[in-house]
């Protein structure tokens, strides 16, 4: 191979890096582990290191596949707004068959880790994948797009549950509560950043349907569901103080995300949605081992 294929190799990958932002895999991904990790709580036992790669493999390939899909649907819709018009697709910096052999890749390593795991992902993995392929669609149709988004993203807990072998309680569904409202409350906010043109181009979301305000009067209920839902998953799951610790620190986390950014102040937006998100996320993860490890 010539250096200059090299580098253009290089580059493909780390455009399509870029275009899954592979980076916010963060949001989902330690609270996939921390199902994995409350899972095994219950027998005083911990997940073995092989059992954690393969989810963690199986989560990567979900996301890139989930975002590949996103990204290729909503191309033209993308090439529209100002905010997004630099975008892979949209920019031509990546072309849609470049895209479409990237998400069955993904697609392959998502279905070859649920193979090395529990059997019963082996027969479930089509369940999120459809819902990956429906989700660009619906804000074309329902503001309820954003709520799907976090009933998708919310499965990460659950399916690591299974994942491991375990049986279906309501520890997992609450953590799948937990997860779906967080991730569709910061999803609401995401969707201020495009009010404008959401109005103009005719796609629907809920700050388009019932305006600024409600967003936010929503997503602090949404938020509040979810630090409630991870006690229960809690206390259900025998987990111990450390965990209601973690739990206090991401309603903290919450809070602080919800006072520095208000319907007349979106100047904070970007961290709020980015940062603090990001850092719930690693910041349970770490609760969570540490109360399974006591």
């Amino acid at each position: 191979m010539t250096a200059a294929g090299a580098r253009s190799r290089t580059s493909i990958v780390r455009r399509l890096v870029s275009l899954v932002k592979l980076e916010h895999t963060l949001f989902a991904l330690p609270f996939a582990y921390v199902g994995a990790l409350l899972a095994y709580r219950q027998a005083n036992d911990l997940p073995g290191w092989g059992e954690l790669l393969w989810i963690t493999l199986a989560m990567v390939g979900a996301r890139s596949l989930a975002m590949g899909i996103n990204r290729a649907v909503d191309r033209e819709i993308d090439a529209r707004n100002p905010r997004t018009a630099e975008r892979e697709l949209p920019s031509g910096r990546l072309t849609l068959w470049q895209v479409a052999v990237f998400c069955l890749a993904a697609l392959a390593l998502l279905v070859a880790a649920t193979f090395q795991l529990a059997p019963v992902v082996r027969y479930l993995w089509p369940i999120p994948v459809a819902a990956f392929i429906i989700y660009p669609y619906l804000k074309r149709a329902t503001w309820l797009c954003h709520f799907w988004l976090g009933a998708t993203n919310g499965l990460a807990p659950l399916a690591a549950w299974l994942a491991v072998g375990r049986s279906l309680t309501l520890t997992p569904f609450a953590l799948w509560i937990g997860v779906a409202c967080w991730i569709a409350g910061f999803d609401l906010l995401y969707g201020l950043f495009d009010l404008q043109v959401d109005r103009e181009q005719g796609l629907h979301s809920f700050a388009v349907r019932f305006g600024v305000p409600a967003t936010f009067w929503a997503a602090r209920t949404l938020h509040l569901v979810t630090v409630l839902a991870l006690a229960v998953a809690g206390i259900v799951g025998g987990a111990g103080v450390v965990w209601g610790l973690g739990v206090a620190a991401v309603g903290a986390l919450l809070l602080y995300e919800h006072l520095i950014v208000s319907p007349s102040d979106l100047r904070r937006l970007n961290a709020a949605f980015f940062t603090v998100n990001g850092v719930i996320a690693i910041v349970f993860l770490v609760f969570a081992a540490v109360d399974a490890l006591l």
